[in-house]
């Protein structure tokens, strides 16, 4: 291995790239400052806003107090698994930089949460008083800040690490990236049921059986779907981007210590400084101009110069500081093209990303026009629609993927791996610009629901506010295909540095590899079977859980418009209170299943098979994950357009039968696209560092004079039971609503309204929206 001790020159450029993650949270202060700076609307808005407020950082704080618990047993567990080279001070700063992830994956998430709801009724009073404009750049520099402090603190920490530990500072950050992953990931799934069972329940209850808008006060759900948009795509999103920065940038210095030494360790942290320049040029380059075509013109403006001004300042650091020439490395081009072009790779991926997702999930494009147009013939072919462009648009985007993955390796030669997880970092140049799309996404969701709850705002206001939602809609969309392009090439590299630590742990216990990574080895084709199978059964138990949290909502809407009739006349207000008190302790008693699975799943792999069918564990969730990532998320993300298209007024608008079978299968995909799809992006980079983190210790229990296989399967069975019993736990949970947990229980539970009036038990809901 190349010398990795950093010099004295790069121990200066290191501390130059924490200087510029300092500077980028100062960035999100500035912008802070000119959010909270505009006008907060009419004082019914800023009531509908505290609420909003109050139930968001409750959900959280309660949220943090569970995982809480969950992080200090991991964080014992890491002081105890052995490193593959370092002594205890490394396992101990491994240990700690996995509390230091946690935490910065926390506060991301929190801090983002906590100024999208201070963002969002800033935005509505802004669309109200002063048009387009001003609400479009208070609501895109909302999702600034986030973006800013996402790539502050994920750039801080890695170059902290670099500074304290030097060499082994790639085993350290295997606890960074760990933590943030497994944080973000609990946040994905918690959020992501909260925010969809509020949602569904007050889509189903409220639109399609009451016949009443998406946000009427009248829909005792709306407070919470306003909270879940907050926990799940604010919060959660950020959490999960900033993991997949830390985790890239985890996987590069590991790989580039494997290769280059210091230069290639120190290296991916000046991308990552280039980066976070770039993405303050993109945020201050968003703002919407007269002559744009549409709201995705601005967006992405900002996101062209972003990577324009990523790609002339990387191209600069690459002939700079990288060697002309390499040693000992077999390589096709030169360490200085080798690292230009490798982030070529990952900028030009995220802008085909881009274009690719915007195309299937825009109002303007032929796909979403195309289940638009089923809604005329009902529900079933618009979900049929859906499904079918969801597994069309996951073939194109895996095509991209899988070619930028391999235009890398062939850029890199011997150094291919190092040149993927290069392509990560380079992807994630933008991601400053990335995070701010999507968080614009929600905080223009919640202004428009609060505008429409308090009822001050005109119809030209209301107008700005749909025009920002659907353009919402698209961002999200193209983030979570960006996202899960990253995590692709995160896993990808970090799949490398699998196998470099697997070399190293057989080096030390005296073992050889032999034909342990063999295809044609039966145990690795049942290893590849099952990693494929834990990402289908993970998405499974997300909706499953989202499914069983919005009956409840349902029930509980239903039961207060039946027993306050008051309530659609006005003259009863509704109990907010109780559906956000569903929500949350639902969706915090539902994470615990998924989460366990992705964690405890490759240490029964791992322990019960051996390292080689963990290393095809591996493959073959990240070859399902991407597809399956993909289609959720652009399937569910078409379907909400398309609901949002009729509602404009296409197929006979608002109340007609094109508008409930589209409002019906928004419901279907709002599981797949803010739950399921976008957790699947941690879980595949939480099962690859876990792999990473036991792969000495599964190693030193097969081979070599400590190999101990009753202890080694005690371990997995272990594993396996506790994954049973969550499985059997969550199974036991019934469907049925109401407080009943008999499955035999009759539809009296599910009392539904008709034309907003109460119906007996057992009636029929209403088959259609009122006009």
């Amino acid at each position: 291995m190349p010398d990795s001790a950093l010099s004295g020159g790069d121990v200066a450029l290191v501390t130059i790239v924490l200087a510029i993650s300092l500077a980028a949270l100062a960035f999100a202060a500035y912008l802070v400052r000119a959010v909270l700076a505009a006008d907060q609307g009419t004082v019914k808005m800023r009531d509908i806003a505290q609420a909003v407020q109050e139930g968001a950082a409750a959900y959280l704080r309660r949220q943090f107090r569970t995982l809480g618990v969950f992080a200090v047993i991991v964080f014992l567990l890491l002081l105890v698994l052995p490193v593959a080279d370092g002594g205890w001070e490394t396992r101990v700063g491994r240990a700690i930089f996995f509390l230091v992830g946690a935490l910065f994956s926390a506060s991301v998430g929190f801090i983002g949460m906590t100024l999208a709801t201070r963002g969002n009724v800033r935005v509505a009073a802004a669309a109200n008083a002063g048009g387009y404009q001003p609400s479009f750049r208070i609501a895109y520099r909302t999702g600034g800040v986030v973006g800013m402090i996402t790539v502050g603190l994920g750039l801080f920490g890695a170059a902290l690490a670099l500074l304290l530990f030097d060499d082994t500072a790639p085993i350290v950050l295997e606890g960074f990236g760990f933590g943030g992953a497994l944080l973000a990931m609990f946040m994905r799934v918690g959020g992501g049921i909260f925010t969809k069972a509020a949602d569904v329940g007050a889509d189903l209850v409220g639109k399609v059986e009451a016949g009443i808008p998406e946000d009427d006060p009248r829909n005792a759900a709306t407070i919470a779907d306003n909270v879940g948009d907050n926990v799940g795509d604010c919060a959660g999103m950020a959490a999960d981007l900033f993991e997949s920065y830390a985790v890239t940038l985890v996987a590069a210095l590991i790989l580039g210590q494997v290769f280059f030494g210091a230069e290639g360790m120190v290296f991916p942290l000046l991308v990552a400084g280039v980066g976070v320049i770039a993405s303050m040029v993109g945020v201050l380059a968003t703002r919407p101009g007269k002559s744009d075509s549409s709201g995705m013109a601005p967006i992405n403006r900002g996101f062209f110069t972003s990577a324009a001004v990523s790609l002339v300042l990387v191209a600069a650091a690459s002939f700079t500081y990288l060697p002309s020439i390499s040693d000992g490395v077999d390589m096709a081009v030169s360490p200085q093209v080798l690292g230009f072009l490798s982030v070529l790779v990952g900028v030009v991926l995220a802008a085909a990303i881009q274009q690719l997702t915007g195309y299937f999930t825009e109002t303007s494009r032929k796909p979403v026009r195309d289940i638009g147009r089923s809604s005329l013939t009902g529900p079933a072919t618009v979900i049929l629609s859906g499904i079918s462009l969801g597994l069309e648009s996951a073939v194109y985007a895996a095509l991209l993927i899988g070619g930028a993955v391999y235009g890398a390796f062939l850029i890199g030669g011997g150094a291919a791996l190092y040149a993927v997880a290069l392509a990560g970092c380079g992807l994630l140049t933008t991601a400053g610009v990335i995070v701010a799309m999507d968080t614009f996404g929600p905080v223009s969701d919640n202004a428009q629901g609060i505008a429409e709850m308090s009822g001050d705002i005109d119809a030209d206001g209301a107008r700005v506010l749909t025009d920002l939602d659907a353009v919402g809609n698209t961002t999200k969309a193209i983030t979570k295909g960006i996202a899960i392009a990253t995590a692709v090439l995160a896993a990808t590299a970090l799949f490398g540095s699998y196998n470099a630590q697997i070399a190293v742990a057989l080096d030390e216990a005296g073992g050889a590899l032999g034909d342990a990574f063999s295809l044609v080895n039966p145990n690795n084709v049942v290893g590849a079977v099952l990693g494929a199978a834990v990402v289908f059964f993970f998405s499974g138990l997300a909706i499953s859980a989202v499914s069983r949290a919005a009956g409840r909502v349902v029930f509980e809407v239903r039961e207060q418009f039946r027993t306050r009739p008051g309530i659609m006349d006005y003259s009863e207000r509704p109990d907010y209170s109780a559906v956000v008190d569903i929500c949350t302790k639902d969706s915090l008693r539902e994470l615990a299943t998924p989460g366990l699975l992705a964690v405890l799943a490759p240490v029964a792999v791992g322990f019960g098979l051996g390292f080689g069918p963990l290393a095809a564990y591996l493959v073959g969730a990240i070859a399902a994950g991407t597809l399956m990532a993909v289609f959720l998320s652009n399937s569910g993300g078409a379907w909400d357009n398309a609901k949002k298209m009729v509602e404009d007024g296409a197929y006979g608008g608002k109340g007609s039968e094109a508008h409930a079978a589209t409002v019906i299968g928004d419901t279907v995909g709002d599981p797949f696209k803010d739950t399921a799809g976008p957790a699947i992006n941690p879980l595949i980079k939480v099962m690859n560092l876990v792999a990473l983190i036991i792969a000495p210790a599964v190693v030193a229990l097969s081979v070599g004079e400590d190999a101990n296989t009753a202890l080694r399967l005690l371990i997995a069975l272990g594993a396996v039971v506790v994954i049973v019993l969550s499985v059997v736990v969550s199974k036991r949970r019934s469907v049925v609503v109401g407080g009943s947990t008999d499955d035999t229980a009759g539809p009296g539970l599910m009392a539904p309204v008709v034309d907003g009036s109460p119906a007996v038990d057992g009636a029929t809901p209403a088959a259609r929206p009122r006009s």
